[in-house]
């Protein structure tokens, strides 16, 4: 495996693929490119075992440049953007590798609007990082160096600020039963806060932001079981999953059944368009749930290409209350224009104090689909063709072409995704449909039109 460089950042496995030189190049590069040279930049990072070694390469390589670096030590990435907005900075470098296992680290580059580096912006990096390294300054041009302890405490009051005045009296008032997994991760103490200042009654697992992931970090069905369990056997209210950066959210309802990230978008949406209609930005693969209660509310629903970034734009750009993507990310603009499960657990106890009901109650209203994701061997080099081949085959349909090739067919209120992947040699496909029997039946056919096995 190489060192993966794409609009996420810089990834790898730590000491193999990605080493403390490379970060100290990458914080040269970022601070050369990043165009306010008076500004200082932002470090930060998530718990992990490994973030010491490269906060403190990229922090070296961005002084060696002459950029002044303020640490905010291990918060969550949606603080750390938070903050390059707070604290009027040029940008922000966060080392994390998302919910990646604990061998994995990377770094992400924020840019002066607080969101990661666009497509352009990350290739001018990927370009340039493998031609020659930077000039270091000289000694008295050398970058200062401080620390900033606030990001939680301001974190957790712009999401308390957004809240509605009533409806967060009545969250405190009722006094929720919450179990909050942080996988020992950045969102252990700013979460722990939030839910304080909410009054809820908090049992948090996994509460350590030692790095020491307690299962594998992805907040998906599998690695959720101590928390369902939890959830069940205090007979909490509901159960929140961070990912180790805490900008995605997952939930467990008041019976332990996980009900799936793409629920974590839908709840959230639901609970702003009553307050707040607008139209939602999300990207191409997220479920068209969101299409329905976006319906509910008179409001269109903008599809983007895959990516975080991309999707924070077009929130921004078409002056979005909301939007995000469907694994867990929830997008608050109001609070930070990126994925933040601190807004996303403070919505969602909204509505269930706001609706009276419980999160299953909530969850048997919204129309349900069965959604696939799968994926095929795949030449990336053939993939465009493939996918112009598939667009002028289904050309009487819906096609969307902005991230490979999206077809709808809003009538019987089913899609296919296919998209090459960025980092190795396949292609992805994902589906949905009403039901399981015809999503199955939609990827397979889908398959065979494009020839993949």
């Amino acid at each position: 495996m190489a060192l993966i460089i794409s609009v996420s950042g810089i990834r790898g496995i730590v000491g193999v693929d990605l080493k403390v030189a490379d970060a100290m190049k990458l914080g040269m590069l970022f601070g050369t490119v990043l165009v306010d040279k008076n500004k200082p930049v932002i470090l930060a990072g998530d718990s992990r075992v490994s973030g010491s070694a490269l906060r403190s390469a990229v922090s070296a390589g961005l002084m060696a440049v002459g950029r002044d670096v303020i640490d905010i030590g291990v918060v969550s990435t949606p603080g750390a953007c938070l903050m390059v907005r707070e604290l009027g900075a040029a940008g922000a470098a966060v080392v994390t590798a998302s919910h990646n296992p604990f061998e994995w680290n990377g770094i992400k580059l924020i840019g002066p609007d607080g969101l990661a580096f666009d497509v352009r912006r990350a290739q001018e990096i990927k370009d340039r990082f493998y031609a020659e390294s930077p000039a270091h300054v000289t000694a008295g041009e050398c970058g200062q160096f401080c620390f900033n302890t606030e990001t939680h405490k301001i974190h957790v009051q712009r999401v308390l600020e957004t809240c509605d005045p009533k409806l967060l009296d009545a969250v405190r008032e009722r006094r929720f039963k919450v179990v909050l997994d942080s996988i020992n991760g950045a969102g252990c103490v700013g979460t722990a806060m939030l839910m304080k200042e909410l009054n809820c009654e908090l049992i948090h697992i996994n509460n350590e932001p030692n790095g020491r992931f307690a299962h594998t970090p992805e907040p998906i069905v599998e690695n959720l079981t101590s928390l369902a369990d939890a959830v069940k056997n205090a007979r909490a209210d509901v159960g929140f999953a961070q990912d180790p950066d805490a900008d995605r959210l997952a939930i467990v309802d008041e019976n332990g059944t996980y009900i799936g990230e793409e629920y974590t978008l839908v709840l959230a949406g639901w609970h702003v368009l009553e307050r707040a209609p607008g139209p939602v930005a999300v990207n191409l693969s997220t479920s068209r749930m969101i299409e329905d209660v976006a319906a509910n509310y008179g409001q269109k629903v903008i599809r983007t290409p895959v990516g975080e970034a991309n999707v924070a734009r077009a929130v921004i750009d078409h002056h979005c209350p909301f939007g995000g993507e469907g694994n867990g990310g929830v997008i608050l603009p109001k609070v930070v224009p990126v994925r933040d499960s601190f807004s996303g657990m403070a919505m969602i106890l909204q509505l269930l104090v706001r609706t009276g009901k419980t999160v299953s109650q909530l969850v048997a209203e919204v129309p349900k689909y069965s959604m696939i994701k799968t994926k095929f061997p795949c030449d990336l080099s053939a993939v465009p063709a493939l996918i112009e081949k598939l667009a002028k085959q289904y050309a009487d349909e819906q096609v969307n072409t902005a991230d490979g090739l999206r077809i709808d067919w809003p009538a019987k209120k089913s899609w296919v995704h296919i998209r090459g992947s960025n980092t190795e040699p396949i292609i992805r496909v994902i589906a949905e449909t009403p039901e399981e029997s015809g999503t199955k039946e939609l990827i397979e056919s889908m398959a065979k039109s494009a020839g993949l096995k």
